[in-house]
């Protein structure tokens, strides 16, 4: 919200025009700008949700999910994890 209304203040002001705001102009407003996007994303407990989690950030992130509790989630998980994630074939939207 507070990348929306940054990008919104900046539109008011005459700084950015409505039609110059895209994809870029949003990722560069989050908090996570310095950052890459994830390339997957682990899912503990079984929850096939993200529960709001990075959701711009993880548009083209493979999501993993393991039935394992958040507290129980150990190397041996994160292996497993990391292992199913390894054998997708990554398509970043396209067929």
């Amino acid at each position: 919200m507070d990348a929306m209304r940054n990008i919104a203040t900046k539109v008011k002001r005459g700084e950015i025009e409505p039609a110059e705001i895209t994809e870029q102009v949003v990722a560069d407003h989050l908090y996570t700008r310095k950052w890459p996007d994830p390339d997957v994303l682990i899912r503990t407990s079984g929850e096939m949700r993200v529960s709001n989690f990075l959701l711009w950030q993880i548009s083209y992130a493979e999501l993993v999910v393991t039935p394992t509790l958040w507290p129980d989630f150990r190397k041996a998980q994160f292996y497993a994890a990391l292992e199913e994630y390894h054998r997708r074939h990554r398509r970043f939207g396209g067929l």
